[in-house]
This record gives structure tokens, sequence and C-alpha cells, in this order.
């Protein structure tokens, strides 16, 4: 998969990872000492991932989420959208690869978390245990699952709320025909179920 082809904005959270329920996420606890209230911002959580990419060797990274970008492609800090979830795909050695976060409920400290990760992956090699590349076995990109984007799906204009009587009335619509009895595939099928799942959980929340 090309980091190239991955949306900056809006989120592409990668296929087959479990998101988090919005009334499961947490407050996280981390800070900066680069303001002084501590708050860590988004531009200062993506300063932190980019530092620790870099450090990794990471190839062509590409950062999604679901905040508006500024003009040198970053995401802005002046927003919180309602899934406050993020993606980084970038190359490692020749190979796709992906880390995802949506735990907590702002933007910049989901970002934060992946920083702190790659920071946990690079301290195996350094203290001799294993490889880089044995601990980022598990974590190979898998294409976009652009389900999460479900106002896209459904044709509802971006940063709209829709009523749950609309969603499933789109649904309802969109099904028929895309279910493999009328003409679709269960492919497109699947799509549409998860683009419902994913609204029906940003509600719930």
């Amino acid at each position: 998969m090309s980091t190239e082809a991955v949306s900056r904005f809006p989120l592409a959270w990668p296929a087959g990872w479990v998101r988090t329920m919005p009334g499961r996420r947490t407050r996280a606890t981390f800070s900066t000492k680069e303001t002084l209230d501590q708050r860590l911002t988004v531009i200062l959580g993506v300063k932190r991932l980019e530092r620790e990419l870099d450090a990794l060797g990471a190839a062509r990274p590409t950062l999604s989420t679901n905040v508006e970008l500024r003009l040198d492609g970053r995401p802005r800090s002046d927003s919180e959208p309602s899934d406050p979830g993020v993606a980084v795909y970038f190359g490692f050695k020749g190979k796709a690869t992906v880390f995802a976060c949506d735990r907590y409920t702002r933007v910049a400290d989901n970002i934060a978390a992946i920083a702190a990760h790659i920071d946990a992956l690079r301290r195996i090699q350094r203290y001799g245990v294993g490889s880089i590349e044995q601990a980022l076995a598990g974590y190979k990109a898998l294409p976009a699952d652009s389900a999460a984007d479900w106002r896209s799906v459904f044709g509802f204009k971006a940063g709209s709320s829709p009523t749950r009587e609309q969603i499933e009335t789109t649904f309802r619509t969109m099904a028929q025909g895309r279910h493999p009895d009328h003409g679709g595939s269960d492919d497109a099928m699947q799509h549409i179920n998860r683009a419902r799942e994913f609204a029906v959980a940003e509600m719930a929340g």
C-alpha cells in the first residue's frame, strides 16, 4: 500500500483495527513543558511524533486524522472533532506499516500515544533483547477503512449531525443495491455495515 494514497483528512482508519467506542475513551496524562499550562496541542504532538518516526527510520509517513489541515499539511490545533482517532502510515524497510490510536478523547493525546509507543518499541533494540523488525512484525498496514468516514459513505456533509432515523433510512436504501442477493457484493455490503456501526457508535458516545 502506498502511503501517498492515504488521506490525511478525513481520517483513514486502518481496516482490521478495532475502534474504541466513544463512551469508553478516556482522558490522557500526556503533557508538555513547552506551554505554560502544560496542555499538549496537536502541533506539539505532531512534532513529537515526527521526531520518533525520524529516529525509527520511517519512510514517507502520512498522518491521518479528522482535523482539517494547515497550509504545511499538518493538522490544525484549533479544533477537536467528534472522532479523535489518529493513524500514521509509513514504510519501514520496504514494508507498509501503520499505527492507530483512538483510546483518548483528544487528537493531540492520541498522536502523543503513538509517539510514546514508537519510543517504547525503539527501546527494545537499544536494550538488545530483540530487533525493531520483530517488534513491528504485527503492525503491517492494511488498506484504510474508509467506512470510518460514515458521513461521506452515506452522503451527508462533513461535520453534519444527521438523526438516527436519517442514517437508518439511507442505510436501507443503499443496502438494496449493495446486498449480494440484489446484484451487490459481500464487500460492498460489509462496507456500509461498518459505516453504520461507526455512525451508531459516535451517536452513542
